[in-house]
């Protein structure tokens, strides 16, 4: 089973989380952490996040930021078997990696990839549309 432990600067995490409940109904395969908010440290919930992994689990850690301080505790876990790392969430990533069974590092990078197009400049396309008649029926 693909279990994921998300963990942010601030309230990033639990929103995200939030979205993905709203998306999908459910999103209990995530657990998330927001760091700095409060006196807990991001490798003691690290630490009890593992406590419910079992062999035959897959673990992916999230991280808001790459070298940040959240993702620079995260490397640490990556000696942990089944244990991938992944840095600059956004929800397309999160929202995709959260309906996944199980995933592998091929299938990883084109979510990472897809991910990472969805982040783009929206310009208004003010051209006029030419209007005709079959448009009113």
């Amino acid at each position: 089973m693909l279990k994921i432990f998300l963990s942010s600067h601030g309230h990033l995490a639990s929103g995200l989380k939030s979205s993905l409940d709203v998306l999908l109904g459910n999103s209990d395969q995530v657990t998330v952490f927001d760091a700095y908010v409060d006196d807990r440290l991001v490798s003691d919930e690290l630490d009890k996040f593992y406590e419910t992994v079992t062999e035959e689990d897959e673990v992916l850690l999230l991280s808001d930021l790459y070298g940040g301080s959240v993702n620079s505790k995260m490397v640490e876990y990556l000696v942990k078997p089944n244990t991938r790392l992944v840095a600059g969430v956004n929800l397309a990533l999160v929202l995709e990696l959260a309906m996944k069974p199980s995933i592998s590092d091929d299938e990883l990078q084109q979510v990472i990839d897809g991910s990472r197009s969805m982040m783009r400049q929206v310009i208004l396309d003010t051209t006029p549309v030419e209007e005709s008649e079959e448009e009113f029926f």
